[in-house]
């Protein structure tokens, strides 16, 4: 199961970040962008680290609000649960 979870998450992560640069892409050129709600749909899945180095390696939706927030929320969500579940193991 460990396996598993850590497939998925890798799997996510590359998905997630593959999306933020297709965006990107996207914008630049002026065609039809990836919704915000699909790029944080993918953050609440697992894919919030992809997110955030996305951002950071695209300079993409850096300043963007409420994404920045939306997304952070995620994450600390992600980070409380994982926590939670480390200690309740």
């Amino acid at each position: 199961m460990p396996t598993l979870i850590l497939v998925w998450l890798v799997a996510i992560n590359l998905w997630t970040m593959r999306c933020f640069r297709h965006d990107k892409h996207a914008a630049i050129q002026g065609r039809r962008r990836t919704p915000e709600s699909e790029l944080l749909g993918l953050a609440l899945l697992g894919g919030s680290p992809g997110a955030f180095a996305a951002r950071r390696l695209y300079r993409h939706k850096t300043r963007k609000e409420p994404f920045s927030t939306q997304l952070s929320v995620i994450a600390a969500i992600q980070i409380g649960a994982g926590v939670g579940l480390f200690f309740a193991w």
